[in-house]
């Protein structure tokens, strides 16, 4: 664990840096926003902000989303200053610690910030038994492929692996290649030094050399160009990286492990995969299958999600009714663990009663469960089954053609995740490079397309 200190913490820094270290995180410190960003963007790295409250914690947070830099930031001020806290929580910050620091309280929110990204919740037998091959393989250092659907946890089980693993002690670092244009993601992966093109104002230590000693996870790894991934291939060989515009190699030493929602050697037949990459890559396969064959971790996830969101939203605890139990069970969750997440905390926050009652499941329009479809069926005056199949089966009409009712599908889908590019992809199933072709491709044509949702880059 790596703890980055900014601020003065009111005079406490001395005290919080003590009970940290006596933890077993390693401590460092910076006097303001700015050099924290500059020691994060060469690499220095942290697992955890703690920051001053009378610092400006929004343009810290702006700062980070900017940056593409993921790590949970903690705000610290007198125990008094109770304006000051909420404001900092509305900002970005996970937590708000009172000073003087206690001890017990800063060791649960280390070991939260831990558990948080490394927990697997399971029941289910199918899932066990990926977790028994994952901690297998944990202490080695071979490369580590893990497949699965969108939203099946993929990103969780990396975690898993590297906190089992040797490396434990080390970073942890991820890039996700869908998410990064093409023309940035080869200096985010191997930084570049200054004057090397236009904008380059200063040299950037890219996530390889930030992930040396520890882990870095190359999530979606399918998405990334050719051009790419023969350069990628000589890191994963040779273990030394390039920088872009620079004429000294550097030594890397570090564990990769990669994700992809797509059959990689399916693509690499289609020539879109280097099968050499494929083969370094996919030196150990976990292959994580989808929610709806691990019936039994629906019910445990749900009811995690359920005390989970309730407790994020002030609002009492409720366990879901048996019969909104049976409609999850029932339904496809194409979306898998997200879709089942977003679905949760949705029906906490609309649930009226002692119990969170099927009425409060509202399932994705895209496909309809059998539950949905028996009801609608049977009691065709229900207005709000009736509405519920009118919704996931809108459409799809005779005489359509398939790229109509591909268009319809995937308009519907953007509009139902409120413009959120991402949030549709993986509820289609698709990458967001397809989709985002796709929304252009319609943009050309004349139609009207749904802007992108909060905090979301343009798609075109």
């Amino acid at each position: 664990m790596h703890l980055l200190i900014v601020g003065s913490l009111e005079g406490h820094i001395t005290a919080a840096g003590k009970i940290a270290m006596s933890r077993g995180a390693k401590v460092a410190h910076v006097l303001d926003i700015d050099a924290a960003l500059r020691a994060l963007r060469s690499g220095e790295g942290a697992d955890l902000l703690m920051i001053d409250v009378k610092l400006d914690i929004a343009r810290l947070i702006q700062g980070l989303k900017a940056e593409r830099i993921n790590v949970p930031v903690v705000a610290c001020g007198i125990h008094s200053d109770a304006g000051a806290a909420v404001k900092a929580i509305k900002a970005g910050a996970k937590e708000y610690i009172p000073l003087p620091p206690n001890a017990d309280l800063i060791a649960a929110v280390l070991e939260a910030v831990a558990q948080e990204a490394s927990a697997v919740i399971h029941a289910d037998p199918a899932m066990a038994t990926v977790l028994k091959l994952a901690e297998q393989v944990a202490p080695s250092d071979a490369s580590v492929l893990i497949t699965g659907e969108s939203g099946t946890g993929k990103e969780v089980l990396a975690h898993f692996v590297h906190r089992k693993s040797r490396r434990s002690h080390a970073r942890f670092v991820s890039v996700n290649c869908a998410a990064i244009p093409e023309n940035l993601l080869e200096s985010e992966l191997f930084g570049h030094e200054k004057g090397a093109f236009t904008g380059a104002v200063a040299r950037r230590i890219g996530k390889f050399e930030e992930a040396s000693g520890g882990t870095l996870l190359l999530d979606e790894i399918s998405e990334m160009d050719p051009r790419l991934q023969a350069k990628l291939l000589r890191a994963v060989q040779e273990r030394e990286i390039d920088r872009v515009g620079g004429n000294q190699p550097v030594k890397i030493d570090l564990r990769l492990i990669a994700t992809s929602n797509r059959d990689l050697e399916a693509e690499v037949r289609k020539g879109n995969f280097r099968e050499d990459l494929f083969y370094r890559l996919n030196v150990v396969n976990l292959a994580i299958p989808p929610l709806r064959q691990r019936p039994q971790d629906i019910r445990i996830l749900a009811d995690h999600f359920a005390q989970k969101y309730a407790e994020v939203n002030g609002v009492a605890e409720r366990p879901l009714s048996a019969e909104a139990k049976a409609k999850l069970l029932a339904y496809s969750w194409r979306g898998n663990v997200r879709e089942l997440e977003n679905t949760i905390h949705r029906a906490v926050l609309i649930a009226t009663g002692d119990e969170i009652g099927a009425g409060a499941i509202m399932l994705s329009q895209m496909t309809p469960s059998a539950h949905d479809i028996a009801t609608a069926v049977a009691q065709p005056a229900d207005g709000e089954a009736a509405r519920t199949l009118g919704v996931v089966t809108s459409g799809a009409q005779v005489g359509q053609t398939v790229a109509e009712m591909e268009r319809h599908l995937i308009i519907n889908t953007l509009s139902h995740c409120l413009g959120n590019r991402t949030h549709a992809a993986n509820i289609l199933g698709i990458s967001i490079r397809t989709l985002r072709n796709k929304l252009k491709q319609y943009s050309d044509e004349g139609i009207a397309i749904l802007p992108p949702g909060e905090g979301e880059r343009p798609a075109f």
